[in-house]
C-alpha cells in the first residue's frame, strides 16, 4: 500500500484486498478524516463495507478511468499492484490485446488462441516505426533491439522469461522470424531460412507436452544471429542450458515424452522407416507413462514430414538424419527390454530378448554384452576388479541412466551439428541474441531441476534489476533532475548463498565426490550452515528431508532426494564402452563427450577431472551467458499464463499475480513509483491542460513558463513534480489529480453553460411573452391606421387619374386618326408602285432565265446529238465490220464448196481407176483360160517351150500385182489427204460460226446501246418538257442577265480603248521607223521586183522591208543582248522564287509561333490551375515569354529584311530601266542598225515591265497575279486580232511582235510555276540513319536524353515517335536484319536507362510514357483494322509494308510492365513515410483532439514539430506525381491506374496503423481521418479523377472512421455496424471496437457485450481472418492503345537531342 499526499474523499475509488480476485474496488462513501480508522466503502455490487484502515497505509487509490487500458504500465497516475492488475485485465480480456509495457518490459499474455498479428503485412507496418508510436508487441520489441545495433553499433539481446507454458518459445520465434525478414541477405545462401529452419528441430527433440503446456520446452536456449556491416544476417550459434533428461524415462500423468519420438512412432509404417521396428506409441514403455500419446489438434506423422525438411534444409542428408532416427529408436526398444528378477538379489536379461536384438541392431552391438552389462556393474579398486551382480531395481535404473545419457549427448550432437550449419566463413559484425529460458518455478515438489531453473532466474533477476536502475539514473541525469538514491530490491544475497564459497552448490559437489556421500548427508550439512545464520534459508518444521530458500518471486521448498545423482549424472563405464564399439555416426565421438563413472570409484579428492558435476557445469555456463548479457543491451519479454485451463482470454488474477511477482513487473512498477513516473513533455502538458491556464498565464510567449506557473499555482508542493530540459516529472498520483481538477473544470464550465441558458429561459420566458403580445397588439392598430390613410389617399388619385387619363385618351385618339388615314394612302400607292416595279423586274428576269435555260437546254441537245451521232457512227462501222466478216463467211464456204467438188472428183477417178483394173484382170484372166485350151492342144508342140512361158508368167503376174499395190498405196493417201482437208475445213467452218457468234452478241449489245441511248434521248426530251414548263419561273435571273450585259458593255469599252492604245503605238513605231532611213537609198537597192510589192500603202510596206533587212545585219549583236536580257530576267525571276520562299517560310514560322503562342497558354492555363507552382515551372514560363519575344523580334527582322529585298528589287528593276533608256538614247544617235535595234530593245523593255509588274502583283496574293495575267493575255489575243483584220499587210510585224509576247508570257508562266512549286516540301514521315549510326542514336536519344527540358517544350512522346520513324525506314528497305537490331537496341535501351535510374521518378515516369506512346505507333501503324480505326487517310498511308512486329509489342508491353511496377513502387516508397503522419497523426481540424499521459515508450516527436509532416505534405507530393506525369505525357488512363494503386496505399497503411495503435481509436481522431478523406477527394475532383476509382479504394479506411464515430450502445447500433461497415472484414471490426480509446471521461467506452453483438452478427460473414491489408498488393495494369494524333511528316526533331546524322525523306 501506498500514502498519497492528497485527501482521501468522498467519491474516490479504492482498492482493498479481496481472497478471490486478489483485488476489488469500491467507492469511499464517506469522507476520510485524519485518525479514522474505519472506511466507510460501497462495493459495485451496491453493498457497504466498514473497512478498518490503518492512517498510516491507507487503501491505494484507483486511476481515473481516462488512464486505464494504457498500452505501458508506467504510464498509470497510480502505480501499483491493482492497478497493474487491473490496466491487465483490461487490455487482455476485455480489448484482447496481449502485449503491455511495463518500462523496458514486454509483458505476453498468453491468448492461447490463433491470433491474426504476426503476417508479414504486421511485420512491415513496424519495420522503421519508433517503439512507441505503434501497439505493444513483440515485434515493436525486435524492430527495436534491431534499430539500436544498426544505429549504435552495439549487441543486443532479447531476454524471454516466464514459466512452462505462457509462450517464451513462440515469442522466440516470432522474434527470431522479424529478424530473418527485415534483414534479408543478399546471398542466395538463405541463412535466414536455415536460421528459421533451426527451431523446428530443437523443439522436435526438446519440447515436450506438459500439465502447462502442449509444447513446453525442456531445455534453456540462447540464440546468437549474427550479422555484417549492412545489418544482413550472415548467420547464428545457439547454446542450450539443462535439459531435462529424465524425460526421456519418465513423464507424469496427462504429459509426454518429446516430441520426436511420438513423430517417428506416427510414421513407423512408412517404407523408409520399417527397419526400425517401430510401433505406435502406446506400444513402449518410454512413452505411454503419462496415458495420453496424442496431442489435440497435432498430427505426429505431419510434424515428422517438417522435421525431416527442416534436416534437408539445414544441409543434414538423409543418412545422417536415419542414423538419428535409428538412435531415436533404439531408445524406445532399449526401454522395452524386459529385466527380470532372479535369487540372490540378482537379474538378468534374455538375449532373446526382441527389442534387446533391435536396439543392439539398431546400433551395432553385441547383444550378450549388453545383456550382460545392464544386470552386473564393474567396480575398480587398487588392486582388484570385481563384477557385481544388480537387483533388478539397480538393473532398471541403469538401463534408465544409459537411455538418458544416449538422448543427451545426441541432443547436444544435433545442437552441435546446427550450429556447423549456421557457421558463416566472413567476420562478425553484431548480433542479436535471443534467450528462451525457463522462468521461475515452483511446485508441490521441487527437485534438483527447480534448483537450477530458480538459480538461473534470480542471476537474471539481479541483471535486469541493474539495468532497470541504470536506465532510470540516465533519465534523470538526462534532464538535470536531482538524482536520489532509490531503494531496490537486490538478491545477491540469495545468490550467495547458492553459488559463494561453502555455499549449497559447492557443499552438494562436495558431497558428490564422497564415496559414500547421500543426500542426506548433504542436507545435514546445509542445516548445519545455514539455519539460523542465513534468513534467506530455513528448516521445514515438519520434514527433515527438505529445505526452504527465500527467492526474489517466493519461498521454495526443494526436496533433498535425487539432488546427489542427478548433480552427478553417472552412468556405467562397461556401458559406455559397449556404446563406443558401435558405427552409427552421432554416436561415434560418445565417450569422448561425456564423463565415464563407475558406481562406486576410488579417486583422488582433488581431481579437476571429477569435479565436473552437473551444477558446476550449469554455473559455468550461466557465467558465461550473464557475461554475454552483460555485454550486450537487453530487452525484456515477460511470458505470462493468465489460467492453467488453457482457455482463451480467460484472466485468473491469482494466477497472474503471482508470475508478475515471480518475473520483475512489479519490481519495476515498485522503483518507477518510488521517483517520478509520470512524465510529460511540456508541449502535451500545455496541450492537454491549457483549460486549467488563466489569462495572464497564458498571456506568456514561452510555453515552458507557462507550464511552470500552472504547476506552482495548482501544486502547492514542489517536491512532487521536477522540471526537466524536456519533461515536466510527476510523483505518483499528481496527474491523477490534474486529470481530476481538469475533469472538475469541465462540469464546472458545463454547470455553468447550463445555469446561464436554464436562467435565461426562466427568467425571460414572461417578458418575452409580454413584449410579443405588444408587438402583435401594435401591429394590428398601426395596420388599422395606415389603411384608412391609404383608402383616402387613393380615392383621390383614382378621380385625378381618371380626368387626366381622359384628355390625354382624346388627344392621342385624334393623332392616331389623322396618322392612320395617311398611313391609308401612303399604303395604296407604295402598293401601286411596288406592284409595276416587281411586274417589270419579274419579266425581266423571267425572260432572262428562260433564255438562258433554253440556251442551256439547246446546248446540251446538241451534246446529247453529237454522242447519238458517235454512237451511229460507231454502229456503222460495226455493220461494215460485220459485212465484212459476212463477206469472209460466204468465201470460206464457197472455198468449202469448192473442196468438196475436188473430193467428188477425186472418188470419181478412184472408182474409174478400179473398174478399169478389174477389167484389165477379167480379160486377163479369160486370155489365160484361152491359153490352157490352146496348151491342150498344143501340149505335144509346146512341151519345149513350157518352162520359159511359165517364168514370163510369172513375172507378168508379179508386175500386176506390184502395179496393183502401188495404185492402192495412191488411193490410201489420197483418202488421208482428203480427210486432213477436212478437218481442217471444219476446223475453219467452227471457228467462223464462233465469230458469226461474237458479232451476234456485239449486235445485241449495240442494240442494248442503242435503245438506252434511245430511252436518254427520251430522257431529255422530257427534261426539255419540263424545262419549258418552268420557264415562266425565271424572271429573277433576268437582274443577273442585265449585270452581265452591263460588264459585256464596260469590258468592249475597254476593248476599244487598248486597240486604240495599240495602233497609236503602231503609227508612233512606224512614224520612227520611216524617219530613220533614207527612203531613196533603200529604194536604191531594191530590185524592180521588191518594188512591184508597194500599194497605196507603200511607205509602211518599205518600212517594213527595211525593218527586215536590218534585223539580218544585226542579228549578231542583238543576239547577245538578247541572251544578256534573259539571263537578268532569270536571275530576277530567282531572286522572286526566293524571296516567296522566304515568305513562306515567314508565314511557316509566324503559324509556329501562333502555335506555340496557343500551346503556352493552354500551359500557363492549365499550371494556375494547380494549387502550388513549382519554381521550375515558373522559369520555363519566362523561358517560353522569351523564345516568344525572340520569335516575334525574328519575324519583324525577317519582314524588315523582305520589304529591303523587294525595294531593292524595285531599285535595280528602275535602275535597268535607266539603263535601257540610256542605252536607247545612244541606239538612236547611231546609224539605221542601231535604230533597229533600238525598237526593239523599247519593246522588250515594256514587256519586261509588265512582267516585272506581274512579279510584284505576286508578292501581294496569287490569285491576283494569275488574274492579271489572263486579262493581259485575253487583251492581247483580242488586239492582235484586231490587228490582223485592219492590218493585213503587217501581218509578218504583228507576228513577231506576237511572238515576243508569247516569249514573255511563256516567261512569266514558268516563274508562276516555279512560285507555285516551291510550296513546302511534302515528307514521308520517315528519318534515314546509317547502320553505323545506330549506336550513336540509341546513346543520344535514349541513354542520354534528360527528360527535363524534352517535356516542357516538345510534344509527348517525341524519342518515342523518332524511334518509330526510323523503324519505318528500315521497314521501308526491307532490311530485316537493320530492323531487327533496331528494334533489339531500342529495348536494351530502354531496359539499361531505367536499370540506371531505378530511384529517378522523372526518368522513370519519362521512359514509361515513351515507352507506351512506342507501343501504341508500333499498333497503329501495324496494318490491322483494329488499330487504324482512327487513323487519317493519310496516316494510313504510313503503316508498316513489309514486316510483323507483333514479337517485339509483346516485349515492350512486358518491359513497359517492369517499369510500371517499378515506377510504382518508387512513389509508394516517396510517399509511405508521409501517409501516417500525414493521415493518421496531425490535427487536420485543430483543437479537437486531446493527448493522454504517455509512459516510458512514448514517442520521441514532439507535438509541434515543425518538420513533421501533415496533410498537406500528402497533397504535395500526389500534386507532384500527377503534374510529372501529365508533363510527361503518360496516358490519362494510366494516370488514373497509378492514382488508384496511389489511394489504396494510403488507405492501407493508414488503416494498419490504425489497427496497431491503440491510443488513435478514438471518435476525435475518427472526425479527422473523415476530414482528411475530404481533402483526397477534393484534390481527385480538383485533377478530374473522379472516374479513377480511387475513391472506392478508401472505402474501407472511410468505414472505419466512421465505426470510431458512431454510436456503439443499443443494438440496433450494431446493427447499424454490420450493415454499413462492408468494406471491413469482421476481424477488423471487431479490433476497432476492443481498440476503442476514450480521450476524456466524456466518451463511454466499448463494452465487452456490444462487442460480443457485434460478433454474432457478423459471424454469417465468410470474408478474410487477415487482420492487416495487404499493402503491396498491385491492381493489374493495363495498357490502353490511344493513337498517336501526331503526324509523323510534321515532326521536328530538335537540335538539342543531337540527332544531325538523321535526314527527314
Amino acid at each position: 500500500f501506498f500514502v498519497f499526499s492528497h485527501p482521501v474523499g468522498q467519491y474516490n475509488r479504492v482498492w482493498i484486498p479481496d481472497p478471490e480476485e486478489v483485488w476489488k474496488s469500491a467507492e469511499i462513501a464517506t469522507d476520510y478524516r485524519v485518525g479514522d480508522k474505519v472506511l466507510r466503502l460501497l462495493l459495485e455490487d451496491g453493498t457497504e463495507l466498514d473497512y478498518s484502515v490503518n492512517p498510516e497505509s491507507l487503501p491505494p487509490l484507483r486511476n481515473p478511468d481516462i488512464l486505464v487500458g494504457e498500452n505501458d504500465l508506467t504510464a498509470l497516475s497510480y502505480l501499483h499492484e491493482p492497478a497493474v492488475l487491473h490496466n491487465l485485465r483490461i487490455r487482455f480480456a476485455e480489448s484482447k490485446l496481449i502485449y503491455t509495457y511495463s518500462g523496458i518490459i514486454l509483458v505476453a499474455m498468453n491468448p492461447y488462441k490463433q491470433l491474426p498479428i504476426y503476417g508479414d503485412a504486421i511485420i512491415h507496418a513496424y519495420s522503421g516505426q519508433n517503439m512507441g508510436d505503434m501497439d505493444p508487441h513483440i515485434f515493436a520489441v525486435a524492430e527495436e533491439a534491431y534499430k539500436q545495433m544498426a544505429r549504435n553499433n552495439r549487441n543486443q539481446s532479447i531476454i524471454v522469461s516466464g514459466e512452462s507454458g505462457a509462450g517464451k518459445t513462440v515469442s522466440a520465434r516470432y522474434a527470431m522470424r522479424y529478424f530473418a525478414t527485415v534483414s534479408k541477405s543478399g546471398s542466395n545462401a538463405h541463412v535466414e531460412d536455415k536460421v528459421l529452419a533451426s527451431n523446428p528441430i530443437t523443439e522436435a527433440v526438446g519440447n515436450a507436452k506438459t500439465t502447462r503446456n502442449d509444447n513446453s520446452s525442456r531445455f534453456g536456449k540462447y540464440t546468437e544471429i549474427s550479422f555484417d556491416e549492412q545489418n544482413q544476417i550472415i548467420g547464428a550459434n545457439m547454446r542450450t542450458y539443462l535439459l531435462e533428461k529424465s524425460r526421456v524415462v519418465f513423464q507424469s500423468e496427462n504429459e509426454r515424452n518429446y516430441h520426436i519420438f511420438y513423430q517417428l512412432c506416427a510414421s513407423a509404417q512408412q517404407s523408409e522407416f520399417k527397419h526400425l521396428k517401430l510401433g505406435s506409441a502406446e506400444e513402449f514403455n518410454y512413452t505411454r507413462m503419462g496415458g495420453n500419446t496424442v496431442i489435440e489438434g497435432v498430427n505426429d506423422r505431419a510434424e515428422m514430414v517438417e522435421t525431416q525438411k527442416t534436416f534437408t534444409l539445414l544441409g543434414f542428408k538423409e543418412d545422417f538424419q536415419m542414423d538419428v532416427f535409428k538412435i531415436l529408436a533404439a531408445i524406445l526398444h532399449l526401454g522395452n527390454v524386459q529385466i527380470t528378477a532372479v535369487v540372490n538379489e540378482r537379474s538378468s536379461v534374455s538375449e532373446d530378448d526382441s527389442h534387446l536384438k533391435v536396439f543392439c541392431e539398431l546400433l551395432g552391438l553385441e547383444s550378450g554384452r549388453v545383456a550382460q552389462w545392464l544386470c552386473n556393474r564393474k567396480i575398480v579398486t587398487s588392486s582388484e576388479t570385481v563384477v557385481k551382480p544388480m537387483t533388478r531395481p539397480q538393473a532398471v535404473n541403469a538401463r534408465d541412466a544409459l537411455a538418458k545419457k544416449i538422448y543427451a549427448h545426441l541432443f547436444d550432437f544435433i545442437v552441435e551439428r546446427i550450429n556447423q550449419a549456421l557457421q558463416f566463413s566472413g567476420k562478425q559484425h553484431t548480433f542479436i541474441g535471443v534467450l528462451d529460458i525457463y522462468g521461475f518455478e515452483t511446485f508441490d515438489v521441487n527437485s534438483f531441476e527447480q534448483f537450477c531453473i530458480n538459480y538461473a532466474n534470480e542471476k537474471l533477476q539481479q541483471q535486469f534489476n541493474m539495468h532497470v536502475f541504470k536506465l532510470e539514473q540516465e533519465e534523470y541525469m538526462k534532464e538535470d533532475i536531482p538524482w536520489t538514491l532509490i531503494d531496490f530490491y537486490d538478491n545477491q544475497p540469495v545468490i550467495d548463498l547458492i553459488e559463494a564459497k561453502m555455499g549449497i552448490l559447492e557443499l552438494l559437489d562436495e558431497e558428490c565426490l564422497l564415496p559414500h556421500g547421500t543426500d542426506e548427508n548433504w542436507l545435514q550439512k546445509l542445516y548445519n550452515n545455514f539455519v539460523n545464520k542465513n534468513p534467506l534459508f530455513e528448516k521445514p518444521r515438519m520434514s527433515n528431508t527438505s529445505f526452504v530458500i527465500q527467492h526474489f518471486a517466493d519461498k521454495v521448498e526443494y526436496k533433498c532426494e535425487g539432488f546427489l545423482e542427478k548433480n552427478r549424472d553417472t552412468v556405467y563405464d562397461m556401458l559406455v564402452e559397449i556404446l563406443r564399439a558401435s558405427k552409427v555416426s552421432p554416436l561415434s565421438p560418445f565417450g569422448s563427450m561425456i564423463t565415464v563413472k563407475s558406481a562406486k570409484q576410488v579417486i583422488k579428492p582433488n581431481s579437476k577431472h571429477f569435479r565436473t558435476t552437473v551444477g558446476s557445469k550449469f554455473r559455468s555456463s550461466l557465467y558465461l551467458l550473464m557475461e554475454t548479457l552483460n555485454a550486450t543491451t537487453p530487452h525484456y519479454v515477460r511470458c505470462i499464463k493468465p489460467n492453467d485451463e488453457k482457455l482463451p482470454f480467460e484472466f485468473d488474477s491469482k494466477r497472474i499475480v503471482q508470475q508478475l511477482r515471480a518475473c520483475g513487473v512489479l519490481e519495476t512498477i515498485r522503483i518507477s513509483a518510488q521517483s517520478y513516473p509520470s512524465r510529460w513533455t511540456y508541449i502535451e502538458f500545455y496541450s492537454r491542460y491549457g483549460i486549467l491556464m488563466t489569462k495572464q498565464e497564458l498571456s506568456f510567449s514561452d510555453k515552458k513558463e507557462v507550464c511552470k506557473a500552472v504547476l506552482h499555482r495548482l501544486i502547492q508542493d514542489s517536491n512532487q513534480y521536477q522540471f526537466g530540459k524536456t519533461k515536466i516529472f510527476f510523483r505518483a498520483g499528481q496527474v491523477a489529480y490534474l486529470e481530476k481538477l481538469r475533469l472538475d473544470k469541465l462540469r464546472q464550465s458545463c454547470v455553468v453553460i447550463q445555469k446561464h441558458i436554464r436562467g435565461w429561459k426562466a427568467i425571460t420566458a414572461v417578458a418575452l411573452k409580454e413584449a410579443w403580445a405588444a408587438i402583435i397588439i401594435q401591429k394590428h392598430c398601426r395596420g388599422y391606421l395606415v389603411r384608412n390613410l391609404y383608402q383616402l389617399i387613393r380615392v383621390a388619385t383614382i378621380t385625378i387619374q381618371a380626368y387626366t387619363r381622359g384628355f390625354l385618351a382624346r388627344r392621342s385618339y385624334r393623332k392616331m386618326l389623322e396618322e392612320h388615314k395617311a398611313v391609308i394612302l401612303q399604303k395604296y400607292a407604295r402598293a401601286w408602285l411596288a406592284r409595276r416595279r416587281f411586274q417589270s423586274i419579274r419579266r425581266f428576269v423571267l425572260n432572262i432565265q428562260l433564255t438562258y435555260r433554253v440556251q442551256r437546254l439547246q446546248k446540251k441537245l446538241e451534246d446529247q446529238n453529237k454522242e447519238n451521232h458517235g454512237l451511229v457512227e460507231k454502229l456503222t462501222s460495226l455493220a461494215a465490220l460485220r459485212a465484212g466478216d459476212v463477206e469472209k463467211i460466204q468465201k470460206l464456204e464457197a472455198e468449202l464448196e469448192r473442196a468438196a467438188a475436188h473430193r467428188r472428183n477425186y472418188e470419181e477417178k478412184g472408182k474409174r481407176y478400179r473398174d478399169a483394173v478389174e477389167e484389165k484382170l477379167a480379160k486377163l484372166q479369160k486370155h489365160n483360160s484361152e491359153l490352157e485350151t490352146q496348151k491342150d492342144q498344143i501340149q505335144l508342140k509346146l512341151q519345149e517351150k513350157t518352162e520359159e512361158l511359165k517364168e514370163k508368167m510369172d513375172n507378168l503376174t508379179k508386175q500386176l500385182f506390184d502395179d496393183v499395190q502401188k495404185e492402192e498405196r495412191q488411193r490410201m493417201l489420197l483418202e488421208k489427204s482428203f480427210e486432213l482437208k477436212t478437218q481442217d475445213y471444219e476446223k475453219q467452218i467452227q471457228s467462223l460460226k464462233e465469230e458469226i457468234k461474237s458479232l451476234k452478241d456485239e449486235k445485241t449489245q449495240l442494240q442494248q446501246l442503242v435503245e438506252e441511248e434511245h430511252v436518254t434521248s427520251d430522257g431529255l426530251k422530257a427534261e426539255v418538257a419540263r424545262l419549258s414548263k418552268q420557264a415562266k419561273t425565271i424572271s429573277e435571273f433576268e437582274k443577273e442577265i442585265q449585270l452581265l450585259q452591263a460588264q459585256k458593255i464596260d469590258v468592249e469599252k475597254h476593248v476599244q480603248s487598248q486597240k486604240r492604245e495599240m495602233r497609236e503605238k503602231m503609227s508612233e513605231i512606224t512614224k520612227q521607223l520611216l524617219e530613220s532611213y533614207d527612203i531613196e537609198d533603200v529604194r536604191s537597192r531594191l530590185s524592180m521586183e521588191d518594188l512591184e510589192h508597194l500599194n497605196e500603202d507603200g511607205e509602211l510596206w518599205f518600212a517594213y522591208e527595211g525593218l527586215k533587212k536590218a534585223t539580218r545585219v544585226l542579228e549578231s549583236h542583238f543576239q547577245s543582248q538578247k541572251e544578256c536580257y534573259e539571263k537578268e530576267i532569270e536571275a530576277l525571276n530567282f531572286k522572286v522564287v526566293h524571296l516567296s520562299q522566304e515568305i513562306n517560310h515567314l508565314q511557316k514560322l509566324f503559324r509556329e509561333e501562333n502555335d506555340i503562342n496557343e500551346s503556352i497558354r493552354l500551359e500557363v492555363t492549365r499550371l494556375t490551375s494547380e494549387n502550388m507552382m513549382i519554381p521550375d515551372f515558373k522559369q520555363q514560363i519566362s523561358e517560353l515569354e522569351k523564345q516568344k519575344q525572340d520569335l516575334e523580334i525574328r519575324l519583324n527582322e525577317q519582314t524588315e529584311k523582305m520589304k529591303g529585298k523587294l525595294e531593292e528589287l524595285s531599285n535595280q528593276l528602275n535602275r535597268s530601266q535607266e539603263e535601257e533608256g540610256t542605252q536607247r538614247k545612244a541606239m538612236e544617235a547611231q546609224n539605221e542598225i542601231h535604230t533597229k535595234e533600238k525598237e526593239k530593245l523599247i519593246d522588250k523593255i515594256q514587256e519586261m515591265q509588265e512582267a516585272s509588274d506581274h512579279l510584284k502583283k505576286q508578292f501581294e496574293t496569287e490569285s491576283e497575279v494569275k488574274s492579271n495575267f489572263w486579262q493581259e493575255a485575253s487583251r492581247l489575243t483580242l488586239e492582235n486580232r484586231d490587228l490582223e483584220e485592219e492590218l493585213d499587210m503587217k501581218d509578218r510585224v504583228i507576228k513577231k511582235l506576237q511572238d515576243q509576247v508569247k516569249t514573255l508570257s511563256k516567261t512569266a508562266g514558268k516563274a508562276n510555276d516555279v512560285h507555285s512549286s516551291s510550296g513546302p516540301k511534302e515528307y514521308l514521315g520517315m528519318l534515314q540513319y546509317k547502320r553505323e549510326d545506330e549506336a550513336k542514336l540509341i546513346q543520344n536519344l535514349i541513354l542520354d536524353l534528360k527528360p527535363r527540358g524534352v517535356v516542357v517544350n516538345m510534344i509527348p512522346g517525341l524519342p518515342a515517335h523518332i524511334l518509330f520513324m526510323c523503324v519505318r525506314y528500315a521497314d521501308s528497305l526491307n532490311d530485316a536484319n537493320m530492323l531487327k537490331s533496331l528494334m533489339n537496341s531500342t529495348i536494351n535501351g530502354i531496359k539499361q536507362v531505367v536499370k540506371e535510374h531505378l530511384e529517378d521518378f522523372e526518368m522513370l515516369s519519362f521512359w514509361l510514357s515513351n515507352t507506351c506512346h512506342f507501343l501504341n505507333c508500333l499498333k497503329q501503324y501495324s496494318g490491322e483494322e483494329e488499330f487504324m480505326k482512327h487513323n487519317s487517310p493519310h496516316q494510313n498511308k504510313n503503316c508498316l509494308n513489309n514486316f510483323d512486329l507483333s514479337e517485339y509489342r509483346q516485349i515492350l508491353s512486358d518491359v513497359a510492365i517492369r517499369i510500371y511496377h517499378q515506377f510504382i513502387i518508387i512513389m509508394e516508397k516517396n510517399i509511405q513515410p508521409i501517409i501516417v503522419p500525414g493521415m493518421l497523426e496531425y490535427e487536420s481540424l485543430q483543437g479537437i483532439s486531446g493527448l493522454k499521459p504517455t509512459g516510458f515508450r512514448k514517442r520521441s516527436s514532439s507535438v509541434d514539430d515543425t518538420d513533421a509532416y501533415t496533410m498537406t505534405s500528402v497533397l504535395q507530393q500526389l500534386s507532384y506525381f500527377y503534374t510529372t506525369m501529365c508533363q510527361n505525357g503518360l496516358d490519362p488512363e494510366l494516370v488514373r491506374q497509378a492514382v488508384k494503386q496511389l489511394f489504396f496505399l494510403i488507405g492501407a497503411v493508414t488503416l494498419n496503423s490504425l489497427f496497431l495503435r491503440k491510443d488513435m481509436c478514438s471518435c476525435r481522431k475518427g472526425m479527422q481521418i473523415r476530414c482528411n478523406i475530404s481533402y483526397l477527394e477534393e484534390w481527385l475532383k480538383d485533377k478530374n479523377l473522379q472516374n479513377s476509382l480511387a475513391k472506392e479504394t478508401l472505402e474501407p479506411l472511410s468505414q472505419a472512421a466512421w465505426l470510431l464515430q458512431v454510436k456503439k450502445t443499443t443494438d440496433s447500433d450494431a446493427k447499424e455496424i454490420y450493415e454499413r461497415c462492408t468494406s471491413l472484414s469482421a476481424v477488423q471490426i471487431i479490433k476497432i471496437l476492443n481498440s476503442y480509446t476514450p480521450i476524456d471521461d466524456f466518451e463511454k467506452r466499448v463494452t465487452p457485450s456490444f462487442v460480443r453483438k457485434v460478433q454474432a452478427l457478423l459471424n454469417s460473414r465468410e470474408d478474410s481472418s487477415q487482420l492487416m491489408l495487404d499493402t503491396k498488393y498491385l491492381f493489374q495494369v493495363t495498357f490502353p492503345f490511344t493513337p498517336s494524333p501526331h503526324a509523323l511528316e510534321m515532326i521536328q526533331i530538335p537540335s538539342s537531342f543531337k540527332l544531325g546524322f538523321l535526314n527527314r525523306l
